[in-house]
């Protein structure tokens, strides 16, 4: 690892867990954000990267870690596409143009798979045609764009991140973990659904991996655990996990299908979004299913975590913020 690393949005949650690990590696990890907080680094630079402020300085950095970005807000009805345009793209293309008259070597940009598109049930790997669906997922692709093709440094590399777990509150696993333990969370049907998921401290391995190793560069990466998930697979390892057991009968799919559409127009009327609608019952229904196969073949990558061995671990996380 580099003497001197350079980590935007480095006090959120995949955040703080790169800094820690970077440490431990011997790096001398810099944190970027808007606002200076105590963490796992040695040094913090307070800078919007959405903004047309004062440059950063980067002239001790040799690598930078960019994962500061706004992510898909779970509450929205609709997405605003200037404010993803604003922070996902051009305030990573900032971030390059400065890299660039730093002499940065290497930029590792943390990407999503919704930049391919929101998937299938036939796993999609780097290969596959970049469709993607919303204004989240196209920022994030015209951020790959300007990454790998600009020519602002030498040893670009993309992760595409399937669904990040581990110890968060946020996201759509934690939502559902407390739902199952209120006895909220509808007994969905078995569909075979596939959802590629990935833990936290693997998506650091993968980082650390794409940072090092000479063959990552100018490369596209996805990063799964390995293993598809089916919705209701979850939902039996979690009420496992709870100390619950699971519902025997389930809901008919076109009563769930019936109750999405409902859901849309209360979220239209109220101008946020209702908690069962179209969008979550994709996320619970649909499948998102990708390989981390490339990864794995270039970098020695190999996921150390699987979901159902990792949820005692977020259900304990979960319950220590309620006390």
């Amino acid at each position: 690892m580099a003497n001197t690393v350079l980590v935007t949005g480095a006090t959120g949650f995949i955040g703080r867990v790169l800094c820690r690990q970077l440490q431990l590696s011997g790096a001398r990890v810099v944190a970027l954000g808007r606002q200076e907080v105590e963490g796992p680094w040695h040094e913090f630079r307070c800078h919007d990267i959405a903004g047309e402020g004062d440059p950063i300085d980067l002239s001790d950095v040799q690598v930078v870690f960019h994962l500061a970005g706004r992510a898909h807000a779970l509450a929205e009805t609709s997405q605003d596409e200037g404010g993803y345009f604003e922070i996902n793209a051009d305030g990573t293309r900032r971030l390059l143009e400065q890299a660039r008259g730093a002499r940065v070597s290497r930029f590792v940009l943390f990407s999503s798979v919704k930049a391919v598109g929101e998937g299938g049930l036939e796993c999609q790997d780097e290969t596959a045609q970049c469709h993607p669906k919303t204004p989240y997922g196209t920022s994030k692709l015209v951020a790959e764009k300007l990454v790998l093709e600009g020519d602002y440094v030498p040893e670009p590399v993309v992760l595409r991140l399937s669904m990040v777990y581990g110890p968060t509150e946020k996201g759509n696993l934690p939502r559902m973990i407390r739902a199952v333990a209120k006895g909220r969370f509808p007994p969905l049907p078995e569909t075979g659904n596939r959802r590629s998921m990935v833990h936290v401290d693997d998506v650091v391995q993968a980082a650390i991996l794409a940072a090092g190793r000479a063959e990552a560069i100018g490369q596209t990466y996805i990063v799964t655990d390995g293993t598809p998930y089916s919705t209701r697979q979850i939902y039996e390892w979690i009420c496992e996990t709870l100390g619950k057991s699971p519902r025997a009968w389930s809901i008919p799919l076109p009563l769930l299908s019936l109750l999405a559409r409902l859901g849309d127009g209360i979220g239209h009327l109220r101008g946020r979004r209702f908690v069962f609608d179209s969008d979550a019952w994709d996320k619970l229904m649909g499948s998102a299913c990708y390989s981390s196969r490339r990864i794995e073949g270039d970098l020695g990558f190999s996921a150390r975590h699987h979901l159902r061995e990792s949820l005692p671990e977020i259900v304990r996380f979960l319950e220590g913020r309620k006390a």
